[in-house]
């Protein structure tokens, strides 16, 4: 078995029938599926169980959010490859095929992400690739964009954890998605932490599939997102920033911070975002921090030109 495919799911009855459905339509079938349900309250269960019997369903008795679901599907997974799928999403058929390609073609390449596109506005972008400037900020490139944009295979910061494909072998150099996280911006940091060890992450143009978008969380913005995104916004930076990086950058990092707090005054969610930082700067100290280690110091100085990039193609996108 070559590649084993993830998906978690809370609640997803309404979406994960479709999913199954175009995953059995894949030109690359070498693959086994993995389900981890987060104590649904709906009748996804027994949807799955009903579309595919052979699926290796775990269930949890509560939901335990994305880092930590999604771990136990790596753990479980036999491929030499783990893929991440949303509950609300359609692959296109030969979306395996390009992914497991473009993976193959570098054994440093750590992650591969697809080309996202709008499911209910199928003539748009969702995402082609993640990056992360110095502002602290993580944006998807293309979003709401045409479809015939972003079609060439090119290096990003991130890869998106609603359908990448990951090499399980480097997991255990570099450690699992950080439980912590609970969810949102997991994937960034995971990113983050495999290019500090020399790592690269690739988007895949020819790998697509349609994604509905905040299908768990209910909408863009809300109390809960917004909260848990700030707080682990703040995560990121110090995991895998070292403190000569966090003083070169904190000008900067400031500044993106007071922007996001202001937007979300606007949005009337200044409080979950000011709650969201508050906990993050309690909880520093017992998170898992990347060990700054000598060998990598190259690496840290092409992310931090990364970053700084990262800022004017933002402006650009």
């Amino acid at each position: 078995m070559k590649v084993s495919i993830v998906i978690p799911n809370y609640n997803g009855a309404k979406y994960i029938k479709g999913c199954i459905a175009s995953l059995k339509k894949q030109t690359y079938d070498n693959y086994e599926l993995i389900i981890v349900d987060n104590a649904s309250q709906d009748n996804s269960i027994e949807i799955i169980e009903k579309y595919h019997p052979q699926v290796n369903l775990i269930k949890n008795k509560q939901n335990y959010g994305f880092s930590i679901t999604v771990n136990q599907g790596i753990k479980a997974a036999c491929g030499k490859y783990v893929v991440l799928l949303n509950n609300d999403t359609e692959v296109f058929e030969d979306w395996l095929k390009n992914l497991v390609e473009c993976i193959e073609q570098d054994k440093k390449i750590f992650s591969v992400c697809s080309k996202m596109l709008r499911y209910n506005e199928k003539d748009k972008i969702d995402d082609a690739g993640d990056e992360y400037c110095i502002l602290g900020w993580a944006y998807k490139c293309g979003d709401g964009t045409s479809i015939n944009r972003y079609n060439k295979d090119r290096e990003v910061f991130s890869s998106c954890g609603g359908a990448a494909i990951y090499r399980k072998s480097v997991f255990e150099q570099i450690g699992y998605f950080d439980e912590s996280f609970f969810a949102y911006l997991e994937d960034v940091d995971i990113s983050y932490r495999a290019k500090i060890y020399g790592y690269k992450n690739i988007y895949c143009s020819g790998a697509k599939v349609y994604h509905i978008g905040s299908a768990t969380s209910g909408s863009r913005h809300n109390a809960f997102k917004v909260k848990l995104a700030a707080r682990n916004n703040l995560y990121v930076i110090f995991k895998n920033m070292p403190l000569f990086q966090r003083i070169i950058n904190l000008p900067f990092l400031f500044i993106g911070h007071v922007i996001k707090y202001l937007y979300f005054i606007k949005k009337g969610l200044g409080n979950e975002y000011k709650q969201g930082i508050k906990e993050a700067l309690i909880n520093r100290k017992n998170i898992s921090k990347v060990k700054f280690e000598i060998k990598n110091l190259i690496n840290y100085v092409k992310i931090e030109l990364n970053l700084i990039l990262n800022l004017f193609k933002m402006i650009k996108y």
